[in-house]
């Protein structure tokens, strides 16, 4: 940093006895709550190790109900014994290497720092694939939520989107899918825009809650709305548009993608398989790296759908 000089000063004149100081804080990257460990069945993740690993999961069997008559001769169901297999195929990494005079001279230590922002950057992508996956593979219901190509148009009322997801509860509904456990996973526009539906969200048959919720203060609620936990996350991306490279759909963007489900709808594994230091074999430096497998499975189609919106 060079100081101001009064005309003619020439006093140590280079500036060099004027320190560099370096913080010992270091600024770091906002980090995320993952939204996929709260939406999705976790029961199976301590079952899985490397990648290429597989779950077996055994499908509960469907029991036919029949008429009965008094001294009717009773047939018994044989039952089914249905498995669904759930493989670890997903897998994502981070590698970085820091050499030996770089560590010997840095003020923060690198290593640590940089790992920590690996794990962070691998959670952030296991979100986004675990949602991509479900919007590729969710049922639609382009009359009640929307579709790519028929999307609701979130500005046609201020009560537009309420009754969006007044109309997915109703999709849930005719599939028979608990109440307990539902879900609704938005970008932050869509929530902005339901804000909007200040009349709906007052409501106390709407959000159940006493009178209490503070929705009505404008700010994220931790109660259900009709029926739903709400989740708002950047891992879903504007329709065309993109984060980190990546996209939802393939239409105009101002669409907004939604999913919305039962938290038994899919099945999510999980496991760190690798987080190891290693000498580099072509200089004097360390290299980190870590090592993220995954696997998804779609359990119950008739409790995962996604929808549409369109915003401005």
């Amino acid at each position: 940093m060079a100081f101001t000089n009064s005309a003619g000063y020439q006093n140590l004149a280079q500036g060099n006895f004027t320190p560099q100081i370096f913080s010992q804080k270091v600024q770091k990257f906002f980090r995320r709550a993952s939204v996929v460990e709260d939406i999705t069945n976790t029961d199976y993740a301590g079952e899985i190790e490397n990648f290429g690993d597989t779950v077996k999961i055994i499908k509960e069997p469907t029991i036919t109900v029949k008429d009965y008559a008094r001294g009717q001769t009773v047939d018994t169901q044989v039952l089914a014994d249905d498995q669904i297999t759930m493989t670890v195929d997903q897998g994502s990494y981070f590698a970085f290497k820091v050499d030996d005079i770089e560590e010997r001279q840095s003020h923060v230590n690198f290593e640590a720092l940089a790992t920590s922002s690996g794990a962070y950057s691998l959670k952030k992508n296991y979100d986004y694939n675990v949602l991509k996956f479900i919007y590729d593979n969710a049922s639609t219901s382009a009359s009640d939520t929307g579709t790519d190509g028929s999307p609701i148009d979130g500005d046609a009322a201020v009560d537009t989107l309420a009754n969006v997801v007044s109309s997915a509860k109703k999709v849930l509904d005719k599939n028979d899918v608990p109440e307990e456990n539902r879900w609704l996973v938005a970008p932050p526009e869509f929530f902005e825009q339901l804000r909007k539906a200040g009349g709906k969200l007052s409501d106390q048959s709407v959000m159940n809650d006493g009178g209490v919720s503070q929705i009505r203060n404008g700010k994220v609620t931790d109660r259900p709305l009709f029926g739903f936990n709400m989740y708002a996350t950047n891992s879903i991306a504007v329709s065309s548009g993109s984060a980190a490279n990546h996209t939802f759909g393939s239409a105009g963007s101002n669409e907004f993608a939604f999913l919305y489900g039962h938290m038994s709808g899919v099945a999510t594994v999980n496991h760190i398989a690798k987080t190891e230091l290693i000498r580099d074999p072509d200089s004097f430096a360390d290299v980190v790296r870590g090592l993220h497998v995954f696997g998804r499975k779609i359990l119950r189609s008739e409790a995962v759908r996604s929808g549409v919106i369109t915003i401005g």
